[in-house]
């Protein structure tokens, strides 16, 4: 699947940290389809952030995509650092996700890799939801054991939001801790247009 998007004209992806979550990374842990279907799955390890252009799916200046959890987040030319603290994801008032900040380091030493503005966003399901869930029963586990590669292709997996700061990749109403996506969009324009009141003959 290449990076563009089968959305029409006038619609844009931008979703919120609860819609990556649930409507897209639950989906994809529960082996269920993605609608739309424009998020493509990328080996994680396999490509630098330039790299991503044609190959995730590009929404402004933002780069989605689903890719197997992994411990060593390196690519040919570097590797992601974690910054900060772990951020939890909330849908209704409960927890639903982890997110994980990255920065992109130039350099497989670190001491003597070289910080980029590359960030990345890596969103986690947590326990006992939808098949990435690691407490199962013992039922389950046997199923597991039996069905591996099932395990591996419907388990771990995180969905990932990379970015190049100070590229207006953020736009201001994130940086105010407010979340807009497309569909929110539509409904304010909506509002505005109930608000314009037409010439009287």
């Amino acid at each position: 699947m290449s990076g563009s998007t089968n959305l029409p004209p006038g619609f844009h992806f931008f979703p919120s940290d609860e819609e990556l979550v649930i409507h897209f990374l639950r989906r994809k842990a529960s082996l269920l389809p993605c609608r739309p279907d424009i998020v493509p799955t990328l080996p994680l390890n396999r490509y630098d952030p330039w790299e991503l252009n044609g190959k995730a799916l590009n929404a402004g200046n933002q780069w989605y995509f689903f890719s197997q959890a992994t411990q060593t987040r390196t690519s040919r030319n570097g590797h992601w650092n974690p910054i900060g603290a772990d951020e939890s994801v909330s849908s209704g008032g409960s927890n639903v996700g982890l997110k994980k900040t990255f920065i992109f380091s130039i350099g497989q030493e670190p001491f003597q890799a070289t910080k980029t503005n590359w960030v990345m966003h890596e969103y986690h399901l947590l326990d006992g939801n939808g098949s990435s869930s690691t407490s199962g029963s013992s039922r389950k586990r046997s199923q597991k054991k039996k069905c591996h590669s099932d395990k591996e292709s419907s388990s771990n997996w995180v969905v990932c939001r990379v970015f190049e700061s100070g590229c207006n990749s953020q736009v201001s109403f994130q940086e105010e801790d407010m979340e807009l996506s497309c569909l929110d969009e539509v409904f304010l324009s909506l509002d505005d247009y109930d608000e314009v009141s037409l010439p009287k003959n």
